[in-house]
């Protein structure tokens, strides 16, 4: 699973995509799941206002579905007039 990273993600995790192994994404089931496995492997998530996240460029709520095969947006909160 590709996880595409914008703007303070970007920060968090220190490059603009990273990949979660296939044996872990395949526990993942939906993007509430995938929100509690980027907390556990970078706890800097839990200080973020918002997140929105994207599956295969569609907005998500914490029920979508997702699969080891989908591209991920972590997209954050923005600010500024």
């Amino acid at each position: 699973m590709t996880i595409l990273l914008f703007g303070i993600t970007r920060d968090i995790v220190g490059n603009a995509s990273f990949s979660i192994p296939v044996n872990e994404s395949c526990t993942l089931e939906n993007v509430g799941e995938l929100k509690m496995y980027l907390t556990d492997h970078f706890p800097a998530f839990n200080e973020l206002s918002s997140l929105a996240i994207a599956v295969n460029s569609n907005y998500a709520t914490d029920s979508t579905l997702i699969t080891p095969n989908d591209e991920i947006a972590l997209i954050p909160p923005v600010s500024g007039g």
